[in-house]
């Protein structure tokens, strides 16, 4: 099923993002995790591209496969465009209809040093070759801007554009500060995007995981969050416990003000989704 159909069916669908395993490890370590998942009936399941930069995207594929074929959860392969030839993209696409893949979401990627493909530049030349072989197509969006963008105006022509050329859904980067978000939401419906776009959350579990992420996201922490992370810094069991709760009253807030959806980074731990999906019944 496509992923634009889901949202039709479905009122504020939650999903969940996992990531390939490592090195030399196959699909089958990410099993359990995938088989823990399925029993809180996510929409759909994302999987990142590659597995901690490795550029092995078979294993992006795979994952998509088993979440697709074995679990009968609907999957979106992340793709990412910078570092490939349009030949290396079509072969890729090719291993993913094998597999039955329907949802791709488009990504620019960062640029491997020394890569001399030159096919793409932005996620935005990625989405017509999508559209073009029969894909449902999502884009990246960032409630707080790019990091690389001059202005959040700029942001927002970007994802109208993105739409534009066919984009059929949106997933949010990570952000912390729910009035952020529902500025930008309001900013690009006013431009005339139309298309869902889903809240992307990531919980909190540990002080240097969330000065890592806003450095490379530029996602802004709100003044409540930074005295948690002094409060419990040295108490990473007490901070999981509350980075947990915190994003799960940021997901409640983010449904009571009418978001399309929630998109969970569970980083690949099944107890983060389980109790927040708990705690939201």
């Amino acid at each position: 099923m496509k992923i634009s159909d889901i949202y039709k069916q479905k009122k504020q669908p939650k999903s969940f993002e996992i990531f390939p395993p490592k090195g030399d490890l196959s699909v089958e370590t990410v099993k359990d995790t995938v088989n823990q998942l399925q029993s809180l009936n996510p929409a759909f399941i994302s999987v990142t591209y590659s597995a901690g930069g490795s550029g092995n995207s078979l294993k992006t594929s795979e994952l998509c496969s088993m979440i697709k074929n074995d679990y009968k959860i609907e999957s979106v392969a992340h793709l990412t465009c910078i570092n490939s030839t349009k030949q290396d993209v079509l072969n890729m696409l090719k291993t993913l209809k094998s597999e039955n893949i329907e949802n791709i979401l488009a990504l620019r990627g960062d640029v491997i040093e020394g890569c001399t493909a030159h096919d793409f530049k932005h996620a935005t030349d990625l989405i017509p070759v999508l559209k073009n072989e029969g894909f449902c197509v999502g884009g990246a969006c960032y409630p707080e801007g790019h990091v690389t963008c001059e202005s959040i105006e700029n942001d927002i022509e970007h994802l109208y554009e993105k739409e534009s050329l066919g984009a059929d859904f949106f997933l949010s980067q990570l952000f912390f500060d729910n009035d952020a978000f529902f500025k930008f939401l309001e900013k690009a419906r006013k431009r005339g995007v139309t298309k869902p776009i889903e809240a992307g959350v990531m919980p909190i579990l540990s002080k240097s995981q969330i000065t890592r992420m806003i450095f490379m996201c530029g996602a802004s922490l709100p003044s409540h969050i930074i005295r948690l992370l002094n409060k419990y810094e040295s108490n990473p069991e007490d901070l999981e416990k509350v980075g947990i709760y915190t994003a799960l009253e940021q997901i409640k807030g983010l449904l009571e003000g009418g978001v399309d959806g929630v998109h969970i980074y569970t980083m690949n731990k099944p107890h983060i989704a389980k109790t927040i999906i708990d705690g939201l019944k």
